[in-house]
């Protein structure tokens, strides 16, 4: 199922919903343990986990952008910046079969870059859930139907 986006006076939110098979606490280590992290988005290493502490994001040319996080209560709630004013929040739910896992990325302004941010986050979602259920998924794939369903979803906003 795609994000759900609305736009809001802060700009967009754009909500991501999925209900995984593995309790909050293996969820938590997936989004906030760097050799989990790592193998659903490379990239980010956690290098200070507290409010005020940063997620590190390798730009690729041996330089790190520093994501400050903004809030954390463990098991529950991580957010932090993503790039100027923009946002992520992962937010994590108990339930009887495991766990309700919700992203929320506030944009505030969208760019051309957006359908392929929004079906990045898509397709990370994927991934963590694969992971966790022992299975892989082609990224690629997975990444190229995201971002048409995205450019899609995001017209009526552009208007």
């Amino acid at each position: 199922m795609l994000a759900v986006i609305a736009q809001d006076e802060q700009g967009y939110t754009v909500r991501y919903v999925r209900h995984l098979k593995h309790p909050v606490e293996k969820v938590w280590a997936m989004l906030t343990e760097n050799e989990k992290l790592s193998k659903w988005f490379s990239e980010l290493s956690v290098d200070d986990l507290r409010v005020g502490g940063a997620i590190k994001f390798d730009l690729g040319d041996g330089n790190d952008k520093e994501l400050e996080i903004l809030e954390l209560r463990t098991h529950e709630v991580l957010a932090y910046r993503w790039g100027g004013e923009d946002t992520v929040r992962f937010e994590l739910y108990p339930e009887p079969a495991g766990c309700k896992l919700v992203l929320i990325e506030q944009v505030k302004q969208l760019t051309d870059h957006t359908p392929k941010d929004l079906a990045g986050w898509h397709v990370c979602l994927d991934v963590i859930e694969a992971l966790l259920d022992g299975r892989t998924i082609e990224r690629m794939d997975e990444w190229k139907l995201r971002y048409a369903e995205y450019e899609q979803a995001l017209k009526p906003f552009k208007a």
